[in-house]
């Protein structure tokens, strides 16, 4: 049986700056398969293109908001991932303070109208695979700063395999 659980958080404001919204890794017992994105934001109805992107950082990572995933089923176990915010193996978090100097290599890069916001599910065939006691952190980031920094809502849905 899969087990799937979702890392989310509203109502947020964002530093003026390019930010991480999400940032997970990996531990050593399972892999992680990324179903499901989405970046929305209501403080305003001002429209507004926005860069995103997702994609693996290595070494230096940044600091986080350390956050709980949630379960999507309740019969599941608590995620195998927990809560960090240095994004050591095993954690995860929200909202970056400070980006780390390690290397971005995007694997989905896109934009969008703040006022629609972004919706990323792709076909199973498109799904990224994260390996077990990888040396990589998984980022949802915004590569410019967002011009209205206050109510973002993000997230994302993550299966673990293994």
């Amino acid at each position: 049986m899969s087990r799937e659980y979702t890392i989310s958080a509203g109502g947020i404001t964002l530093a003026n700056q390019p930010v991480t919204l999400i940032g997970i890794r990996p531990n050593t017992n399972c892999a992680l398969e990324i179903l499901h994105m989405w970046i929305s934001q209501s403080a305003n109805a001002t429209s507004v293109q926005q860069r995103v992107e997702c994609g693996l950082q290595v070494s230096t990572y940044p600091t986080v908001v350390a956050a709980t995933p949630a379960k999507l089923k309740q019969g599941d176990p608590v995620s195998q991932i927990t809560g960090g915010t240095a994004l050591a193996a095993g954690t995860c978090g929200i909202n970056a303070s400070a980006e780390g100097a390690g290397a971005k290599s995007p694997i989905v890069q896109s934009a969008f109208n703040a006022v629609n916001g972004w919706d990323w599910q792709p076909t199973p065939d498109e799904t990224i695979v994260l390996s077990p006691a990888s040396a990589s952190s998984f980022y949802l980031y915004l590569p410019v700063a967002a011009l209205t920094l206050t109510n973002w809502a993000f997230g994302l849905v993550y299966k673990e395999i293994g």
